[in-house]
């Protein structure tokens, strides 16, 4: 069965850098479309950004984009959450997500946690001056 452990958390100032990983075992990623989302106090979890098995890319929210990227390294089964420019309102508890889908299908339409099988523990980002 595939676990997700993520890690690269921690403490950043407002316009610093923080990069995310996923690192996955129990199973190879051909078959999972990998998602990160955020959850902020006293908030619902939401998407941020998708990258599917053939890597194409699917951006969920807009206050990501330009600012977050994501990319996966399949020999090292491990997808990265590269944050640049991060804000206040990027704290929270980050998880990455599998959703299983048959190859080269595209991301799940929608960042909505149902669409999403397998989830990680989570890595806390905190952005304070």
């Amino acid at each position: 069965q595939l676990q997700l452990v993520e890690s690269g958390g921690g403490l950043v100032q407002p316009g610093g850098s923080l990069r995310l990983s996923c690192a996955a075992s129990g199973s190879t990623l051909e078959h999972y479309a990998i998602g990160w989302f955020r959850q902020a106090p006293g908030k619902e979890r939401e998407g941020i950004i998708c990258i599917s098995s053939s890597g194409g890319i699917s951006n969920y929210v807009d206050s990501a984009k330009g600012r977050f990227t994501i990319s996966r390294d399949d020999a090292k089964t491990t997808v990265y959450l590269q944050m640049n420019s991060l804000q206040f309102d990027d704290t929270g508890l980050y998880y990455c997500a599998a959703s299983v889908r048959p190859p080269h299908f595209p991301c799940p339409d929608f960042g909505r946690v149902r669409n999403y099988d397998y989830w990680g523990q989570g890595t806390q980002v905190n952005v304070t001056a």
